[in-house]
């Protein structure tokens, strides 16, 4: 039908638009080795990226960016732990030596936790601040400048979490809450230098930050409470993420369940302050934390 065509060349128009957009880019992806930086490294790519890839896993970013292309000049790949102020100097530094600029920065280095505060040692706090909060400020300040003179991209990818508290959560939302805040106010600051900062927050998404979640005394978690399959992908994700930049969106707030999350949360705190709890106590009964 005329319907039918017209709305498959606007899917077209639309992929070949935004394919357009970021074909050449520099594109900076923290958290690449895994979840939804391999994801946003593959859907880049795809669309004509160049990539820097960063992560403690150099051996996972080497065999990914071999799954994508012989062309090593494309793909740069920077043991990075961004928690440490000098990985992430460095990182910036060779970027803009093998590519000589960098368009998008996107801060997608994470790691969660699952203990009650009153149970939680206080270095896990740390530990989450310093990849979360710190790993994102540092990789920031040092690609400012190129950021500023490409007139590019910032994005800090957070979580719901970063707009209503967690039970069991306290570092975590800790950080995602810092994050927030932070890039909001450096958006402020430069709403007249033409550059684009992006608060992105994904729902509940298929990855290894579940399995990889700090427990109270600071040890891996090693499973997950959630059925990943029935979670949203991680390409999926990558996709909305790449929706976003290219629509200079501020915020992005995923899944329905996300989204009325946050609204009821802002309107209603008492009642969603339990249903959160019951939430999680639902979800995780296997080893409740809070029983």
């Amino acid at each position: 039908s005329l319907k039918q065509i017209s709305s498959d060349m606007k899917r077209r128009l639309t992929y070949f638009s935004r394919s357009s957009y970021f074909n050449n880019k520099v594109i900076v992806i923290t958290g690449a080795s895994s979840g939804i930086g391999m994801a946003a490294a593959k859907t880049f790519f795809k669309l004509g990226a160049n990539l820097v890839l960063a992560a403690r896993s150099l051996d996972k970013m080497e065999a990914l960016a071999k799954e994508l292309t012989d062309d090593s000049s494309r793909i740069l790949c920077v043991k990075t732990d961004v928690s440490l102020e000098e990985d992430c100097r460095n990182l910036i530094e060779k970027a803009v030596e093998h590519f000589g600029r960098i368009d998008i920065l996107i801060n997608n280095a994470g790691i969660s936790m699952r203990a009650p505060f009153k149970d939680v040692d206080l270095d896990v706090l740390r530990r989450l601040m310093d990849v979360n909060f710190w790993g994102t400020v540092y990789c920031t300040k040092y690609a400012l400048p190129e950021i500023l003179k490409s007139k590019g991209s910032i994005v800090g990818v957070i979580s719901t979490a970063g707009y209503a508290g967690l039970p069991g959560r306290t570092g975590y939302v800790t950080s995602k809450f810092a994050i927030r805040g932070f890039l909001e106010t450096l958006r402020m600051e430069h709403l007249n230098d033409g550059i684009h900062v992006m608060v992105f927050a994904p729902g509940y998404t298929a990855s290894n930050v579940r399995n990889a979640a700090l427990l109270a005394d600071g040890t891996p978690q090693g499973y997950s409470p959630k059925e990943e399959g029935k979670l949203m992908s991680a390409e999926e994700v990558a996709g909305k993420l790449a929706d976003g930049l290219w629509l200079k969106r501020r915020e992005m707030i995923l899944t329905a369940l996300g989204y009325w999350d946050v609204w009821f949360y802002k309107r209603f705190p008492r009642i969603m302050e339990k249903v959160q709890l019951y939430y999680i106590r639902q979800h995780e009964k296997q080893d409740d934390p809070f029983k």
